[in-house]
């Protein structure tokens, strides 16, 4: 019997990998809540070419919702892109009230990322699901 490729094999996973895809315009997604700030950089279809959080910029519990954590991953990942991927220029997206929508944006710009523009996504009910009960002191 004649024997099929093998699925899983180095030779057919490296052979599936995409190499680096070399995007000088796109999008930055800021999406800032209370506990943590996430970084994603797609291309303008939208599909992600690197993030990073302050997670995992090695932050953890109460010191990954503060604004200097967002500012480290910022920079972390705008240096990856600009070297990594050409990177130049980006429309930035911030969604969420997070201690760390502003110092993302100037962490990037401080980078050498060229900004062209910044939109707030950030959603906002037209009274729909009912919110969660006061917390008791």
């Amino acid at each position: 019997m004649a024997e099929k490729g093998k699925r899983g094999t180095r030779e057919s996973v490296a052979s599936r990998r995409r190499g680096k895809r070399i995007v000088t315009d796109g999008l930055a997604h800021i999406h800032s809540s209370y506990n943590n700030t996430i970084i994603t950089f797609t291309d303008r279809q939208g599909r992600t070419i690197g993030w990073s959080s302050a997670g995992a910029a090695g932050f953890k519990g109460t010191r990954k919702s503060t604004a200097f954590a967002a500012q480290t991953a910022a920079e972390g990942v705008t240096t990856n892109m600009m070297e990594n991927h050409g990177l130049k220029s980006v429309d930035v997206f911030v969604k969420g009230p997070g201690p760390g929508r502003e110092s993302s944006i100037r962490a990037m710009h401080a980078g050498g990322l060229r900004i062209n523009s910044i939109t707030d996504v950030t959603p906002i009910p037209h009274n729909g699901c009912r919110p969660p009960k006061k917390r008791r002191p």
